[in-house]
């Protein structure tokens, strides 16, 4: 297939182009490298710089002849969402319907959004692990503008025919993640104890995430590129809830340090508990995660070691 991927020289985009290549795919990639990096596209595929919103996407996408394009381009911080909202709005929903349009007229055949654990909000304990068909309450301009997003993409679809597939990610982490003091908090922790720096939690480490390796994002993608069971939306997940005391204890081992962390107030937005129902997408997409937390963080420590 020709596949575009947007925001590709970013974290996510640095497995998941490489796997694309490797299926036997011809990947364009387009990204402002505000936050990417050149040296995440691998040789093999196109790199155009430029911003989504531009209208020079349009000669990009008509003269490319997808047929799939994967829609990574976003503002993904709750907490620039929550002191930004404008800003937040305007990547993640202009933008993708700028991108939505150019498939349109392009004759893009599928979408697949990258979205967020964030749409569902702090649901009650008890409906825990979350499933696609929970109603989607998000407590965040982050989560509200990828809802919205999602919404977008199923009226292309029933407007105008579109496939699409929504991906909602749980908290991915890994290799090549960009990461400063707000970023995922196990590529935080894992920098800052492989450089002997102290570690801050916002809270008392009992809150919760379903915790997922990049490059089982990165094969879940490719897994939603091909499906036959499109228009749809698909938990990608562990389905295992792990507190972040337990990612200090198990990081400390990985790195064979004492790890002490400081506790600090809880930041707004943030979600208490969160771990996602990943059913759906082991049935339909004929995926599931491989990599263990110890693997995936072993993997994401030695990185920051040697970075």
């Amino acid at each position: 297939m020709r596949v575009l991927v947007t925001g590709g020289a970013g974290f996510i985009g640095s497995h998941l182009v490489p796997a694309l290549l490797a299926a036997g795919h011809t990947v364009t990639v387009i990204d402002d490298l505000r936050h990417g990096l050149r040296s995440n596209v691998p040789d093999g595929a196109r790199l155009v710089v430029m911003d989504i919103a531009d209208p020079g996407l349009h000669e990009i996408m008509d003269h490319g002849a997808f047929d799939g394009v994967i829609h990574l381009a976003a503002q993904t911080r709750v907490d620039i969402s929550i002191r930004q909202p404008v800003m937040d709005a305007t990547a993640n929903i202009m933008g993708t319907i700028h991108v939505l349009e150019e498939c349109r007229q392009c004759g893009v055949r599928r979408i697949i959004l990258a979205s967020t654990a964030a749409a569902y909000g702090n649901p009650p304990l008890e409906v825990l692990p979350i499933r696609e068909t929970y109603p989607l309450q998000p407590i965040s301009f982050y989560g509200r503008s990828k809802v919205t997003a999602e919404s977008y993409c199923r009226l292309y679809h029933r407007c105008f025919g579109m496939e699409y597939v929504v991906l909602r990610f749980a908290n991915v982490y890994g290799e090549r993640a960009e990461v400063d003091d707000e970023g995922g908090v196990i590529d935080i922790f894992a920098k800052r104890a492989a450089k002997d720096m102290p570690l801050s939690i916002y809270g008392d480490g009992s809150q919760s995430r379903d915790y997922i390796y990049v490059g089982d994002i990165a094969a879940g993608i490719i897994a939603a590129l091909q499906t036959a069971n499109a228009n749809s939306s698909y938990n990608l997940s562990t389905e295992t809830e792990v507190t972040l005391t337990e990612i200090v204890k198990r990081l400390a081992a990985i790195a064979g340090k004492t790890l002490t962390p400081a506790y600090v107030p809880v930041r707004q937005g943030d979600i208490y508990r969160s771990v996602l129902c990943n059913a759906r997408a082991r049935r339909d997409l004929s995926w599931q995660p491989v990599t263990s937390l110890d693997e995936g963080l072993s993997l994401t420590y030695r990185y920051f070691l040697k970075h």
